[in-house]
């Protein structure tokens, strides 16, 4: 072969190369953004809480699971992060408990036991609906809170809805300015499906609100969730975990913070 030939091929190579990846990542970023996404069923016995049921109004059933809060105590929404599932927060809802706390942990759609295929729009939809069934089933107020993917969901139920606190764990400024950073050489804005633009909602939420993040997350970069906390309006909290990343803030002391902001809210 040439090299002129060669020198005309090897542009036309690498441009296919990325053209192709860019196309995969289009393709698969659902898939990428969703992990926890599964048809398997909700276990047939709760390991805390009980099973419910929750219709959206664009006819899913989502799978939670619930521990009432005793009488006059407020309850918690917890939307959680993108590869969790609910039957891992047993010790969160005791915790609550002791203190007569309820809890309504969240399956989102195409998650265990929830019927449905995630994306940003089901799950905010998922989201109002949680927060809709949970106002029925309380006498007090409902703290809405999110961890990591949840946080979005949990800004934007608390723009929409009267939730009493907010609380916001691993949270971002958007799902877009996260993409962008991981994927510089992408055009992500043109690319991505679900944006989860907190930074555009996050004006709306007047509640008290209380940030929790991991000075050593390399998953949400404690910039991004700074950079939300920063653009929300007062009143409002921040605690910073200098020895935590994304996936080990769950101690006793966040337990504590967030008993005690819950316990705070009038």
């Amino acid at each position: 072969m040439s090299a002129t030939r060669l020198l005309l091929i090897m542009p036309l190579a690498a441009a296919f190369a990325y053209v192709s990846l860019v196309g995969f990542t289009y393709l698969s970023q659902r898939a990428l953004l969703y992990p926890g996404a599964s048809a398997a069923p909700a276990p047939e016995h709760a390991n805390w809480g009980q099973n419910v049921h929750i219709t959206t109004p664009d006819g899913e059933t989502l799978h939670g699971l619930y521990s009432p809060a005793a009488a006059g105590k407020p309850s918690v929404l917890f939307f959680l992060g993108n590869a969790d599932r609910v039957g891992s927060y047993g010790f969160f809802a005791r915790a609550l408990a002791a203190r007569g706390i309820g809890l309504l942990a969240l399956s989102y759609r195409g998650y265990p036991g929830s019927t449905g295929t995630p994306s940003e729009d089901g799950l905010l939809t998922d989201g109002i609906a949680a927060f809709d069934w949970l106002l029925l089933h309380s006498e007090s107020g409902i703290v809405v809170m999110g961890q990591s993917l949840g946080s979005g969901v949990a800004v934007n139920t608390a723009a929409q809805r009267p939730a009493s606190g907010v609380i916001l764990v691993s949270a971002y400024l958007s799902v877009l300015s996260i993409a962008e950073t991981r994927y510089p050489y992408f055009p992500i804005a043109l690319l991505i499906k679900d944006p989860f633009r907190s930074d555009l909602k996050i004006a709306d939420v007047r509640q008290p609100k209380l940030f929790i993040h991991g000075r050593r997350d390399s998953s949400v970069p404690l910039s991004s969730g700074e950079a939300l906390y920063h653009a929300a309006p007062e009143p409002k909290q921040m605690l910073i975990d200098d020895d935590s990343g994304h996936n080990d803030l769950w101690d006793d002391r966040m337990e504590a913070h967030i008993i005690r902001f819950v316990e705070a809210l009038k």
